[in-house]
């Protein structure tokens, strides 16, 4: 089973956990220092909380699960097909759980991953990550050109950066939550 991630900004932990456990009839999945996150069932999505990082109330990432490593190469493989830079990560450590995932950014630069959960993993409070992104398909000065040239010939770059950095406005999250579905369900050609 596939659902979207929406990863949410928040002040008070406490007082978001609340909220969301009483929107969608549940509780968190996980909860650590700073973080928690919902595995709900309808609507098929996964809600992930993190205090302190930015303006409370803003998007910090969006995202896929999926349920195997494979799927995450298939979207990696497609992702390039397209035309997109990503960045990927093999048995990261991030959110509390050991991950597979790729990295691409939408036109307005909200940060999008496809993962999937290997398993478990605990850090110091208030550190949600141990490694940053590995680019795949992007050109820094100090890269050799191939294969990192896009066909054309010119250099690409890849524009991804850190999670939770910064608020992201209104119209891209909708138009970021639409690119999420496309991601889902890619149009058959």
């Amino acid at each position: 089973m596939s659902r979207v991630q929406l990863a949410l900004n928040v002040s008070d932990l406490d007082e978001a956990v609340d909220f969301y456990s009483r929107l969608f009839a549940t509780e968190p999945a996980k909860r650590r220092p700073g973080y928690a996150n919902f595995a709900i069932t309808e609507p098929p999505l996964k809600l992930v909380l993190i205090e302190g990082t930015d303006a409370p109330g803003t998007l910090n990432h969006l995202g896929v699960e999926v349920d195997s490593t494979d799927q995450v190469t298939a979207a990696t493989d497609r992702l390039a097909d397209e035309g997109l830079d990503t960045a990927t990560e093999d048995g990261v450590s991030c959110c509390y759980a050991v991950q597979d995932k790729v990295w691409v950014d939408a036109p307005d630069g909200e940060p999008w991953e496809i993962y999937t959960v290997l398993g478990d993993a605990e850090h110091e409070p208030g550190t949600l990550r141990t490694v940053d992104p590995v680019p795949t398909r992007c050109a820094a000065a100090a890269l050799p050109s191939p294969p990192h040239a896009a066909a054309d010939g010119r250099r690409r770059t890849h524009r991804w950066a850190r999670v939770a950095r910064g608020p992201v406005p209104v119209r891209a999250q909708r138009r970021a939550i639409a690119d999420g579905a496309r991601l889902v369900h890619p149009p058959r050609r």
